[in-house]
């Protein structure tokens, strides 16, 4: 294994598999063909081709566009096309979170290929001894992923909620950590992929920051999404990455990302130049 082989899972996908999602010309999501001719159903409100699905007759308001694909949503999901809703609503758009057409159910993204928004933070101390790493292991009744390994804190974007409004909220519930030292974090830019999974497509972006915490901070779990937490020094956390699949597979790309930025990962890797390439994949 290695770092780039964790990039390269997080970007396998096939664009011939998928067909773009449009509206008013712009694509806002990319359809598997499969899920295409579902739409076929309701052609009051969905052209559908051989090459692209056009949303036609789209109401101009914001609400009722989002009520149209929330009425869609219920059958497929009634019908069994969807597993589950999450209840937490997205914005969907061509560009960033601030150019929302509409919004989606989160756990719907995927059936559709749109983009997702998240949050990563590296939470880390420095000792004596080096760099040291909190990590949180999945509570094991997660929906996804299962008892892997995760960072300290790390979440979705909803629609609604600023980059800070959220980060707090998810640094209380993640970790228990109080607001005046999430307010700490350093964004340090973003990481981009683009994965072909169960649900549909992923074109995710995620948001990065780095933490730097005392010595005595603590984590706690408020929310049940955590069973456990680990202090590893760097070079575990790094060899983990690079040598099993013990993380959640976008946490991969992140901490990949801190161990560039932090020096860990050398100039001289002969994948360097690929690796920090692959961090920022376009995006459909």
């Amino acid at each position: 294994m290695s770092f780039l082989d964790k990039i390269r899972a997080c970007n396998a996908w096939h664009p011939d598999a998928f067909v773009p999602f449009l509206l008013a010309g712009e694509r806002i999501g990319s359809l598997r063909r499969a899920a295409a001719d579902h739409l076929r159903r309701w052609p009051e409100h969905f052209a559908v081709e051989p090459g692209r699905v056009e949303w036609v007759n789209a109401p101009a308001d914001f609400d009722a566009r989002s009520a149209v694909l929330a009425e869609l949503i219920d059958r497929l999901e009634q019908e069994g096309l969807l597993s589950h809703l999450h209840g937490e609503l997205y914005p969907v758009t061509a560009g960033n979170r601030e150019q929302a057409r509409c919004l989606i159910d989160r756990a719907c993204a995927p059936f559709f290929g749109m983009r997702a928004f998240g949050q990563h933070l590296n939470g880390f101390v420095r000792t004596a001894h080096g760099i040291e790493m909190w990590i949180g292991r999945r509570s094991a009744d997660r929906r996804l992923y299962p008892r892997r390994l995760d960072h300290l804190v790390a979440g979705g974007l909803p629609h609604g909620l600023s980059l800070v409004e959220n980060l707090r909220k998810e640094c209380h519930e993640e970790a228990g950590m109080p607001r005046a030292l999430a307010d700490r974090a350093l964004p340090v830019g973003a990481v981009t992929y683009c994965r072909d999974s169960d649900r549909g497509l992923k074109p995710d972006v995620m948001y990065c920051y780095d933490l730097e915490l005392p010595e005595d901070f603590q984590p706690q779990c408020t929310d049940g999404e955590v069973e456990a937490f680990y202090r590893m020094p760097v070079e575990e956390v790094r060899d983990l990455v690079r040598d099993s699949d013990e993380f959640k597979l976008n946490c991969n790309l992140v901490i990949i990302d801190f161990l560039i930025r932090h020096g860990l990962i050398p100039q001289t890797d002969p994948d360097y130049l690929e690796l920090i390439q692959g961090l920022r994949s376009p995006l459909p």
